[in-house]
């Protein structure tokens, strides 16, 4: 059998509690960094938004314009939707089922906001976004962004067993 139809089962070996950090309206859980586990290089943060539903006439998002500088940010967005902007003139809103990798590199600026129909209609939201830190000789990369809906990638069949 091929491997995306049989994945390899690994066992669980520890499980580290999320520590609820909201920020303003917006439902987080921070398993990493967490209670039990400080540090997992070159990890910095695991954020889970969500999941919650909005109300039609919401404030959305709150990460309006912000820097960062040295690492990555690789978001997934499980339901909802993201609207990015930054200072290398990227743009895009990414729905359901969508990834958005950001390099941040030698210096950023961007927002990642709720888009206009979000805020207007409302709906459910659950997002993951990893922090990934740079190696030295990458910290002063070029900005870079890539943002993928669900119809750029293939689905991987045997995920639906997980489910």
């Amino acid at each position: 059998m091929s491997s995306d139809t049989n994945p390899t089962v690994r066992r669980v070996i520890a499980q580290h509690p999320a520590k609820r950090d909201d920020i303003g309206d917006l439902v987080t859980r921070r398993p990493l960094p967490g209670p039990q586990l400080e540090q997992l290089d070159p990890f910095l943060f695991l954020n889970h938004h969500g999941p919650q539903t909005y109300p039609a006439n919401n404030r959305g998002l709150p990460f309006g314009p912000h820097p960062h500088r040295g690492f990555e940010t690789v978001t997934f967005i499980l339901e909802g939707s993201l609207a990015h902007a930054d200072s290398a003139s990227h743009q895009s809103v990414i729905h359901a089922g969508g990834v958005q990798w950001m390099t941040a590199g030698s210096g950023i600026v961007h927002a990642e906001i709720s888009p206009p129909e979000f805020l207007r209609e409302g709906g459910p939201l659950e997002i993951l976004q990893l922090w990934v830190n740079l190696p030295a000789n990458l910290k002063m990369s070029e900005p870079r962004y890539v943002g993928c809906s669900r119809r750029t990638y293939p689905p991987l069949r045997y995920l639906a067993a997980v489910r």
